[in-house]
């Protein structure tokens, strides 16, 4: 069981299917709720994401954190907005 948020950082993240998105850079924290958001990817899967494009992932999408981030949901592609 992961005790610390810096433990987070460098995990890969895959969606249900087993895709990967990419490997989590941050993790966001909501100041006002002191407590983690999100998980932060910087160059998120071309097969997923428009080319150079960063995300954020919610915590309440995350099914399981061991070795690696397992999503319990994910868009089928991300666009640039």
């Amino acid at each position: 069981m992961l005790e610390r948020i810096s433990d987070v950082k460098g995990l890969e993240i895959y969606t249900p299917s087993g895709i990967l998105v990419g490997i989590v850079d941050e993790v966001i924290i909501d100041i006002a709720k002191m407590a983690a958001d999100a998980l932060f990817v910087a160059d998120a899967n071309p097969v997923l994401a428009d080319e150079k494009v960063s995300i954020s992932i919610p915590l309440r999408w995350v099914q399981s954190i061991g070795d690696v981030i397992i999503l319990n949901r994910f868009p089928n592609e991300v666009i640039s907005p």
